[in-house]
């Protein structure tokens, strides 16, 4: 598929603006002709300043003049200079004005849609399904809708904006000089007009393999990132500074000279214009005060030179605006991926009612692989879960253990067999509800917790704001999980923060608030990963006997390698390849394993 052109990625981000964005950028296409017309009225008003400074009587005598000077109240040529030279300073005031308006209103609304696309791009990214995640790479996903959403913001939105409104203001200037001198006028523009499109048609290739370039290197350098600061204990230990202080300077430096090769390539036609302009200006006085003497030319040759200088920076922003969203397309093709993900039909609703489980749970002949060229992780297994159950899986790694509960909590769906809760399939296209209600009513504690850098009520009530947060009830959630001594134990007990990741604390420690943590959300089902593999022996054991204490309403599914942490679950099943090997109460496991 060729990749889309930049009109066709400006065409689609259109249709991702709101009503608000599209009448914000009509009332500053109003602002812009306002700015135009105010820019034509200064260059206008240069004419008779600089006539009646070179010659008053001159201008005193033409008709219009003569019609409406005294009218105005003003009886002889000396009276011109003061209303002339006023008129003269308000219209450059006023041009002036509504440039700096125009600006403001520019970077405001690129910023305010850089904003928009975002939050959008993040909000699609977290309604993806759990499959897609897996197949991601963190890192590119990470630069797309930080690092390419800036880039989009300050290369493509805010540039194509300045480009709108300098190339507004650059066609009444040159619609005015046509007017005033069409002949210099014209070869002055002719000029211009041939830089900028050789400029354009040498600069279209490099500037795309420069954005292809940033892209690809900005990703690389947020991955060296993302790993040497990841695995920060091993660095400093195997003492690997050098290795990915390396891998960050081979993508660093190409980045830097990437992007000032595609600032150079923006800016440097301005550089060959202006002596060429300042030349074009000497041959224009040449030739008008040869035909017209110096009193009858300087005005013609004072607006022709202030006109010029005016034009020349408008060009500029219009190639600029031009080569910089250009350079920036592989970003806005980036976010414009993001932007394309699907939503899920509800996608608004916050809060999903828990499904509540009454007749329980049975996989039948489920299949699963994780791609289509990859060989199958289960094969047609057959598990069935009782509302109420206690039910602990074992079996050596790579049995399918982790993959059967991504599959039981709704987080991936099967390549072939069903999932019933209640009876009911849970990956039915007619009521997708179901699947959000199922998973509002399962609470996980993985292997790896994942800690943000807030409180310990903050990580325990994970994803609710602190005013929503019921205290007594993050209370409870620690004391269950053997942790609540230790929280308040701390300086500010449940408002202590806890460091990035939780650094400042044990895997144990770090486990245990993962406990706490679902225990919070009272959930009707409890999903263990290893959740206890991090923990010492009385720990271990303290955390299962309240997991015990428990209310028999609550279904339990855990994972272990250690048969003594599901001997006081109701069934343990063995997997094995993929398939249920065995399926007993814990006395005739054990003995089996035995």
């Amino acid at each position: 598929m060729p990749d889309p052109s930049l009109r066709q990625l400006l065409r689609q981000l259109w249709g991702y603006l709101g009503r608000r964005r599209r009448w914000q950028l009509w009332m500053l296409l109003l602002v812009m002709l306002a700015s135009s017309a105010a820019e034509v009225l200064s260059l206008a008003a240069v004419l008779p300043f600089l006539a009646v400074l070179a010659n008053p009587e001159g201008l005193w005598n033409q008709s219009l003049v003569q019609q409406w000077g005294p009218k105005l109240g003003i009886a002889s040529a000396e009276e011109l200079l003061l209303p002339i030279t006023l008129a003269f300073s308000v219209a450059s005031l006023l041009a002036g004005t509504i440039r700096l308006l125009t600006l403001w209103l520019n970077g405001r609304l690129a910023a305010a849609i850089g904003s928009d696309l975002s939050c959008e791009a993040y909000r699609r990214t977290l309604y993806q399904p759990y499959a897609v995640h897996l197949a991601r790479n963190s890192s590119q996903l990470i630069a797309s809708i930080s690092t390419d959403v800036i880039r989009v913001t300050n290369a493509v939105l805010n540039p194509l904006l300045l480009l709108l409104s300098s190339g507004l203001i650059a066609a009444s200037l040159v619609a005015t000089l046509l007017a005033i001198d069409w002949g210099i006028a014209l070869g002055t523009g002719l000029v211009v007009a041939l830089v900028y499109a050789a400029a354009m048609a040498s600069s279209q290739v490099p500037l795309q393999r420069l954005a292809r370039q940033q892209v690809f290197l900005n990703q690389r350098l947020i991955q060296t990132l993302q790993e040497g600061l990841g695995a920060i204990r091993d660095v400093l230990l195997n003492g690997y500074q050098g290795f990915y202080e390396t891998h960050y300077r081979l993508a660093d430096k190409p980045l830097r000279r990437a992007t000032a090769d595609a600032i150079f390539l923006s800016t440097y036609p301005r550089l060959v214009l202006e002596p060429a302009g300042m030349a074009l200006i000497a041959v224009a006085g040449y030739v008008l005060v040869s035909q017209q003497g110096v009193s009858r030319a300087l005005p013609l040759l004072g607006a022709l030179a202030l006109g010029a200088q005016r034009l020349l920076p408008m060009a500029q922003k219009v190639y600029e605006g031009w080569a910089q969203s250009r350079a920036a397309k592989d970003s806005l093709a980036s976010v414009m991926q993001l932007l394309d993900q699907p939503l899920p039909a509800d996608s608004s609703l916050l809060l999903h009612v828990p499904l509540t489980l009454t007749n329980g749970i049975r996989l039948k002949d489920v299949h699963f692989r994780y791609g289509p060229d990859l060989p199958e992780v289960l094969k047609g297994l057959h598990l069935e879960i009782r509302q109420g159950e206690r039910i602990g899986l074992i079996g050596s790694t790579g049995s399918g253990k982790s993959t059967t509960l991504d599959l039981l909590m709704g987080l991936l769906q099967p390549t072939a067999g069903r999932i019933l809760v209640n009876g009911d399939d849970l990956h039915d296209p007619s009521h997708p509800e179901r699947l959000d209600a199922w998973r509002a009513a399962i609470a996980h504690v993985p292997q790896s917790i994942y800690l943000t850098d807030t409180s310990f009520a903050e990580n325990i009530a994970f994803g609710l704001p602190l005013n929503q947060i019921d205290h007594a009830q993050v209370r409870r959630a620690a004391q269950q999980a053997q942790i609540a001594t230790f929280i308040e134990s701390s300086p500010q007990g449940y408002n202590s923060f806890v460091g990035e990741r939780g650094i400042r604390l044990s895997g144990g420690q770090r486990q245990r608030i993962g406990i706490a943590r679902a225990l919070y959300k009272q959930a009707q089902i409890l999903v263990f990963d290893e959740a206890t593999s991090a923990l010492d022996t009385s720990t271990e054991q303290a955390v299962m006997e309240a997991i015990e204490g428990l209310s028999r309403n609550l279904t339990i599914v855990m994972i272990a390698h250690r048969l003594c942490t599901v001997r006081r679950c109701d069934r343990i099943i063995r997997l094995d390849q993929g398939l249920v090997q065995s399926d007993g109460c814990p006395a005739d496991m054990i003995d089996l394993a035995l």
